[in-house]
This record gives structure tokens, sequence and C-alpha cells, in this order.
């Protein structure tokens, strides 16, 4: 596959309860934070850069980029879009169809089960993310043209997945 587009899909790091709260609203506990940062030199040491970010609106989605940014160079575009909050896979697929043609890596910030699935959409076959965790797909197609090629129109190439607490 000659890839065209690059995509880096990452499940939002660990939050905390919000007891009677709204759920949009739950913010990252400490290993969040400190998984969220792990996960930016990851990026940045592999020279996975976006140009573009789409994050949820959810408080704990937009901290995850906050800390995941703070190790990484450049300034890519960040939309904090309130359709990501609750989309299924296949409205996230929509949604990077809107993608300007110029735009070669995106980068996803979300929930499960979401993000999971849009992963195996991608790649045709299961990618584990728990929290904080991120899959880099290779698509060979154009943004607009991937509502109609999603199926298995990506390769996985490269993932990551916090240490467990000891």
């Amino acid at each position: 596959m000659t890839a065209q587009r690059q995509l880096i899909v990452m499940r939002h790091a660990k939050a905390g309860e919000l007891p009677g709260g709204p759920d949009v609203e739950r913010a990252l506990r400490p290993r969040g934070r400190r998984n969220a940062s792990a996960a930016g030199r990851w990026l940045a040491e592999r020279g996975f850069l976006p140009d573009l970010v789409l994050c949820s609106h959810a408080r704990r989605a937009r901290q995850t980029w906050q800390y995941v940014t703070a190790e990484l160079s450049g300034d890519p575009a960040v939309i904090n879009d309130r359709r990501l909050y609750d989309a299924g896979a296949a409205d996230l697929v929509e949604i990077l169809a809107e993608t300007q043609p110029q735009v070669r890596s995106v980068m996803y910030v979300g929930h499960n089960p979401a993000a999971a699935d849009l992963a195996e959409t991608l790649t045709g076959g299961p990618v584990a993310l728990p929290t904080a965790a991120i899959a880099v797909i290779e698509l060979a197609t154009a943004w607009a043209g991937l509502a109609e090629q999603a199926e298995s129109a990506g390769e996985l190439v490269a993932s990551w997945t916090p240490q467990p607490e000891s």
C-alpha cells in the first residue's frame, strides 16, 4: 500500500468520575495526565506529528490533547468538535471525509468504543485502545474518498499503550 494520508487515533487518557455531574465534564486523573504526556513523547520520538487535530469537546479529551501537545513540536490546527463526543465509527469516517485535501496527517482524540471501532474498520482487524492508547494508520485514499472506501482502507503501522502503574 502506498500511503497518501496518516490517521493517528487516540483514546482520551484516564479520567475520574464526576458523581452527579455531566459526563462531558469529567477531568483527567493524575495517571491520565502522566500517560498523555508519555503518549506525546512517544509521538514526538517517532515523528508522528499531525497537521490537524480533531478533538472531542469533552473535558478529558481536551486535557489529553493539552498534555500530548506539550511534548510535540509544531502547531497543528485543532478543532474541538461537539460531534465527536457521541460519534460512532461511521460518523467519524464521515467527519474525516470533510478534511481538506492538503492535510496529510490527522489526529483524532476521542472516546471508545468509537476509536477502537474506527481503527478496526480502517485496518480490517481488532485494535486494542485502552485509555491513552494510540493507533497510527496509513491510508491509501484521499480524505474525501474515505467514506466510500473505509472498509480496510488502511494499515496499522504503529501503536502505543501506556505502561501499567506499579
